[in-house]
């Protein structure tokens, strides 16, 4: 599980120091790839096979579909941590989330994301606004079925 997150920056040659607490259940790889809104996201190998056989499941004969699997895996790299937690962001995810500097390492449960401070703040107060109107709409609050129950 990844929760929180913290600033950390790209170094000169364009590594990313993982957070601590983050590292011991990345220590046997990780799969990096583009996310959504301009992020990239960090999996656990199975976390990247349950994004793998929902993606792969979708119909081919879409041209969404087709989309998002070009989206998700033409990107994608597969890389171990080296022993001080860094991992090296290829320069086509760079770009993809315009990555240089102090960047976000956010904990989203099942997968960590990568954003651009200046996105990220911007993402985190639409959310602020938002949220009580997609809780609402997605009904997560109450007993109802599909809820959290919180």
């Amino acid at each position: 599980m990844f929760l929180g997150r913290a600033i950390h920056t790209i170094d000169d040659k364009n590594r990313l120091a993982i957070p601590a607490r983050y590292r011991q259940q990345l220590a046997q790889g990780v799969y990096l790839t583009k996310g959504m809104d301009r992020c990239l996201y960090i999996l656990t190998p199975a976390g990247w096979s349950r994004l793998t056989e929902r993606i792969m499941a979708l119909p081919s004969m879409h041209a969404d579909a087709r989309r998002l699997q070009r989206h998700f895996f033409a990107g994608a790299d597969h890389m171990v941590p080296d022993k001080l937690g860094r991992i090296i962001i290829p320069p086509s995810l760079r770009d993809y989330a315009e990555l240089r500097g102090e960047v976000i390492v956010a904990g989203v449960q099942t997968r960590i994301e990568l954003w651009n401070k200046q996105t990220w703040e911007a993402e985190e107060a639409a959310a602020d606004q938002e949220s009580p109107v997609a809780a609402a709409q997605y009904a997560v609050f109450g007993d109802q079925p599909g809820s959290l129950g919180i």
